[in-house]
């Protein structure tokens, strides 16, 4: 009951006083960064711990401007590598087309002299035919002359003989049977060499018309040959055009996956560089709080005797207070015991208040000592206990935080890769759609291409039939019938 008094007692004296050991607490958190100038301290270190977090985030911000110029001045390498590459494209397009029109003008100027000759040539051998049919006949019809004056004189000396053996015919008689009969051979061997000319003639106008049509039959088939070799020219220009799309089309997909590939990997790197500063920004922020909590715990350690101290101190001077009120309170007794007892039990009266007095002081010290003793170990427990709290809730914070961090670094990476995914996908479909575009166009135009050999054929074939009829009507107008029939030499038509 008395201890329990004494406490009271105590507490009431510290209330009393003006200050409690709350107030007290607080001031001592308050001088525990410095038990020197505590203010002072307190300010300078809160701007060096600002200065750290802006040199901190400051150092983090040109980290990623620093990041955004490489993926920006990666982007504009990989745009000019891209442009650079088109163009180079294009360039191999279009010499591949120069060359094709080259190629193709040459053909037509081969064709154009291999027409011109086979024409000179076919002139020239109609010519050399025409004169091997007039040598020919020549030849034939001065035969024939030969052997009709040779008829013509035998018979002549026939007539002769039996007008010489006739000697009752008068010589003016047989001179007009022999002019007459002079003039019915005359005029026989002149129809005969006549019907010669004219099988002749028709003979040579026959064989020139028939040798006319075997040269445009040889010129058709020419011409045939000739655009067959430019239509297959053009198929041929035309695949390999073709190949060649093909080749730049992959190509093109190696250079965009290429391109694609290294930008994500970037990408990838400097986000792992950026979480990695992150992760080491947020561990060096734990250790520097960390470090903080301990420095602040390790000057509350150093100003925790001053505070007990002086709440010693304080106890001590309720006790002596304590002490004087009770000197007062045995005084004010002592007189009222002189006044009510006999004068001869004074002595011993004053020596059982006095034992009475040094008892209950005794106890009273006893009770402050321990009141001491219990204060100074509560407060050391509850020291401990506040700043096993304080490190627990910022063990808990810092825990806190880091989770926080990773998961948000994972929630980045994930969109990361989802875009990376997205970026691929757009990859594949644009590559896909451009090959189905290109293999779109290249058959088109190989059906445009085959359209175009067989109207080109079929309109050759039908002008060169239309042609030969003409010049069959024609024959058969001027009465010569299957042309086509007749034989040549080979010297005669090559």
């Amino acid at each position: 009951m008395l201890v329990h008094l004494a406490k009271v007692a105590i507490m009431f004296g510290l209330r009393s006083s003006g200050g409690s050991y709350e107030k007290m607490r607080s001031e001592y958190y308050l001088d525990a960064e410095n038990p020197f100038c505590p203010q002072v301290t307190k300010q300078i270190h809160e701007h060096e711990q600002e200065s750290e977090l802006r040199e901190q985030m400051s150092g983090y911000k040109r980290m990623r401007r620093q990041h955004q110029k490489q993926l920006i001045a990666l982007e504009n390498k990989l745009k000019a590598e891209m442009d650079e590459h088109r163009l180079k494209l294009q360039k191999e397009v279009e010499t591949q087309a120069n060359n094709a029109y080259i190629e193709l003008e040459k053909l037509a100027k081969r064709h154009a002299v291999q027409t011109e000759k086979e024409m000179k040539t076919a002139l020239a051998d109609e010519k050399k035919f025409q004169q091997q049919i007039a040598a020919q006949q020549k030849k034939e019809l001065t035969t024939f002359l030969d052997n009709q004056k040779k008829q013509y004189k035998l018979c002549k000396e026939k007539i002769k003989e039996e007008m010489n053996e006739d000697h009752s015919t008068p010589k003016k008689e047989k001179q007009e049977r022999l002019s007459k009969h002079k003039e019915n051979m005359q005029h026989s061997q002149a129809e005969e060499e006549a019907h010669l000319l004219s099988q002749q003639r028709v003979y040579y106008d026959r064989n020139c018309r028939a040798f006319k049509r075997k040269v445009m039959i040889k010129r058709h088939d020419l011409e045939q040959e000739q655009i067959r070799e430019e239509l297959n020219k053009k198929k041929t220009q035309k695949e390999m055009e073709h190949a060649m799309l093909i080749r730049h089309d992959e190509s093109t997909q190696e250079l965009e996956q290429r391109q694609l590939k290294t930008l994500q990997k970037l990408r990838m790197d400097l986000i792992r560089l950026q979480h990695q500063t992150e992760l080491e920004n947020q561990i060096e922020y734990n250790n520097r709080r960390e470090r903080e909590l301990h420095r602040k715990h390790v000057l509350e350690l150093r100003q925790q005797p001053k505070n007990l101290k002086a709440l010693e101190l304080q106890i001590k001077k309720q006790f002596q207070d304590t002490c004087k009120v009770q000197t007062k309170q045995y005084k004010a007794l002592r007189h009222h015991q002189m006044e009510v007892t006999p004068k001869a039990e004074h002595k011993t009266v004053l020596k059982a208040l006095k034992d009475e007095q040094t008892r209950k002081l005794a106890i009273l010290a006893e009770q402050y000592e321990q009141s001491i003793n219990e204060m100074m170990a509560s407060q050391a427990l509850r020291l401990d206990e506040a700043q096993e709290a304080e490190c627990q809730a910022l063990r808990q914070q810092l825990q806190q935080e880091m989770e926080l961090l990773n998961a948000y670094q994972s929630k980045i990476k994930m969109q990361t890769e989802a875009q990376h995914e997205r970026e691929q996908q757009k990859l594949e479909q644009k590559v896909s759609l451009r090959r189905a575009h290109l293999e779109q166009k290249i058959e088109e135009e190989l059906v445009s291409l085959q359209k175009e050999r067989t109207d080109r054929i079929k309109h050759l074939l039908e002008r060169q039939e239309r042609e030969t009829d003409s010049f069959d009507m024609e024959s058969m107008r001027l009465g010569f019938c299957n042309l086509g029939t007749l034989d040549f030499p080979k010297d005669d038509y090559r």
